[in-house]
């Protein structure tokens, strides 16, 4: 509970800073809490996911895994599609709003076992929407000449992230472990739910962000147009749903191999579409604008190339990060000892020991880079990357330990679990901000959009590959764990060793 009191009065802070900062618009606050609870739903559930599929509703350990990098991979892919529906349709606004609504729904119906498909469905779609509409919203909220207050009013939002994503293992994992699994759900919804009403109670503070230039501030007169929008998504998510159903006495004369072969296609399929529907929609775009009729320079082709060659390394790490909310789950569920003076803490609470340490450390490593990169002992992008690869390595290492112990003695301590989230966060904090970072800066203008979508979209790779590679690995001479400290260290060194010709390319 100090936990939670102590993220409580951090909250209580941000939003006193917020409120007499007079150089921070009103509506940061508003998107800041709607993040929040957004977060703090998603995580929630994921933190849940894995548990209640193996332990209530007696999924194989694989197929449960399977599952979640399935789920995962899909909400990093649908904000694509969420995108540009509110480029082209709907504006921002709307189709967060949409996108609430839908997560609402979902949410809610993750506490009926019979709804389980219809419920991921309609958060993975609902995702899709809310999520990169409220990240391009911040910069909506600041003019020309603003760039200290927009970086420091993202600052801030990613601040509501990393409060929602510790708070929601700590509330919803303990009350789906402890109370039922269906409370546990039923609070994310909660969550959503006060995130929607306070989206709606604040549109006056959003000004015209996120508004297209013939669209008025949401009112309830946008009732219809909304429920015509979530009628229709849950209407495509039960199509999908029918689908799956209808071809799966075929699918199951596929060999497990056959299957991953057609899921990975399928998936590339829809990346090479969404890329493709992508430089389209850019090419359309830019025809007005004849400055963006010159073709791609070489200068500009070699900092393309090196974008891609640095998101194949990503792919890596992200897909050995995910193992928190699967494998590593199921570690904690399975071989830890949980037990505390009397108290059995949940498993699903050590998910939260990343946001936690985010929240504490983050400040710390923007100091640390501030000093590193005035000094001679600077860093490239491309090298702390290559820096929070071996990290996470590290923690794998200290992982495939912990896996031979507790197949010795049994359970074990949860301190080897903290050990491993704790390196782990320092390999995000290495990796993560500065890639995004580096994308920004390095893309051509005329691609900046389309680059950090492909970007993003290697996490949608990721999820799907951390869901999935236990399986792949089991009939091989790895582990998971040995594989995934072997795999992320020796990437990462090469990718320091690749990281002056790359800094080069990225710099021509």
């Amino acid at each position: 509970m100090s936990d939670i009191k102590t993220a409580t009065n951090l909250s209580n802070q941000l939003t006193n800073d917020m409120k007499n900062d007079h150089r921070q618009p009103s509506g940061l606050k508003v998107i800041f809490f709607a993040e929040m609870w957004e977060r703090f739903s998603y995580y929630g559930m994921r933190s849940l996911l894995v548990l209640y599929l193996i332990n209530s509703l007696s999924y194989t350990r694989d197929n449960a895994l399977a599952l979640y990098g399935i789920y995962t991979g899909l909400v990093y892919l649908t904000p694509i599609y969420g995108g540009a529906i509110a480029d082209k349709y709907l504006g921002k606004r709307r189709a967060l709003l949409i996108g609430a609504f839908l997560m609402v729904l979902g949410h809610f119906c993750m506490a009926f076992e019979s709804l389980l498909y219809l419920a991921l469905g309609l958060l993975i779609v609902g995702n899709g929407f809310f999520k990169p509409n409220t990240s391009s919203l911040v910069g909506d909220l600041y003019g020309p000449g603003e760039e200290g207050k927009r970086s420091a009013g993202y600052s801030i939002f990613y601040m509501g992230i990393n409060l929602g994503a510790f708070l929601a293992p700590l509330v919803a994992g303990t009350l789906g472990e402890k109370v039922g699994w269906h409370y546990g759900f039923a609070c994310a919804g909660v969550g959503m739910t006060i995130g929607v009403i306070q989206l709606l109670m604040g549109q006056d503070k959003l000004g015209r962000a996120g508004l297209k230039e013939h669209q008025n501030p949401v009112d309830f007169s946008d009732a219809q147009l909304l429920l015509t929008w979530v009628g229709a998504s849950v209407a495509f998510v039960c199509a999908i749903i029918y689908g799956f159903q209808f071809f799966s006495p075929w699918l199951e004369l596929l060999s497990k191999t056959q299957k991953v072969m057609l899921e990975l296609s399928l998936l590339a399929g829809i990346l090479v579409y969404l890329l493709n529907s992508k430089s389209n929609s850019h090419s359309e775009a830019s025809s007005q604008i004849p400055e963006s009729h010159s073709p791609i320079s070489q200068s500009e082709w070699a900092r393309v190339i090196a974008i891609f060659i640095v998101m194949l390394f990503v792919i890596v790490f992200w897909t050995g990060f995910e193992q928190a909310g699967g494998t590593m789950t199921l570690f904690a569920d399975k071989n830890t000892d949980r037990e505390l003076f009397g108290f059995l803490i949940p498993a699903s609470a050590f998910q939260a020991i990343n946001p936690a340490l985010i929240i504490l450390l983050a400040p710390l490593f923007s100091f640390i880079w501030t000093k590193l990169d005035s000094s001679k002992y600077s860093l490239s992008d491309v090298g702390k990357q290559s820096l929070g690869m071996i990290v996470l390595g590290l923690g794998f290492v200290v992982m495939s330990h912990a896996q031979n112990l507790s197949e010795t003695v049994g359970l074990i301590g949860p301190e080897w679990l903290f050990m491993v989230y704790a390196i782990h966060t320092l390999g995000e904090l290495m990796l993560s901000p500065t890639g995004l970072a580096m994308v920004s800066r390095v893309s051509p203008a005329k691609l900046s959009a389309l680059l950090m979508g492909v970007w993003l979209l290697s996490s949608a790779v990721a999820g799907y590959l951390s869901g999935i590679l236990e399986a792949i690995l089991r009939n091989s001479d790895f582990s998971l764990y040995p594989f995934l400290a072997t795999v992320s260290i020796s990437a990462g060194v090469l990718l320091f060793l690749l990281s002056p010709l790359l800094n080069r390319m990225m710099n021509s």
